[in-house]
């Protein structure tokens, strides 16, 4: 591997903004923001608007489309358009 030319893997904090959350783990982001973490040590903190705390799919919270009444709707509403010819 080249030298000077990889970008630092050190350690940081992912903040999820919707759940409030945080995750220390190593990343080659950076922030300008830091926080102080349950060790004492201060880490730059990257705030992220999902994670899997808050995402719907991981926490069970989705919502299930109602396909078989979306496609009879649309059935209804264009039944008899464009016949046969």
């Amino acid at each position: 591997m080249k030298a000077e030319i990889h970008p630092t893997y050190e350690p940081v904090v992912f903040r999820d903004l919707a759940s409030g959350e945080k995750y220390l783990t190593r990343s080659t982001m950076t922030s300008d923001k830091t926080i102080e973490w349950e060790d004492g040590n201060t880490y730059p903190v990257v705030d992220v608007e999902i994670s899997a705390a808050s995402h719907p799919f991981y926490t069970g919270k989705q919502r299930i489309m109602d396909s078989a009444g979306r496609v009879e709707r649309f059935n209804q509403r264009f039944k008899g358009f464009g016949g046969k010819r």
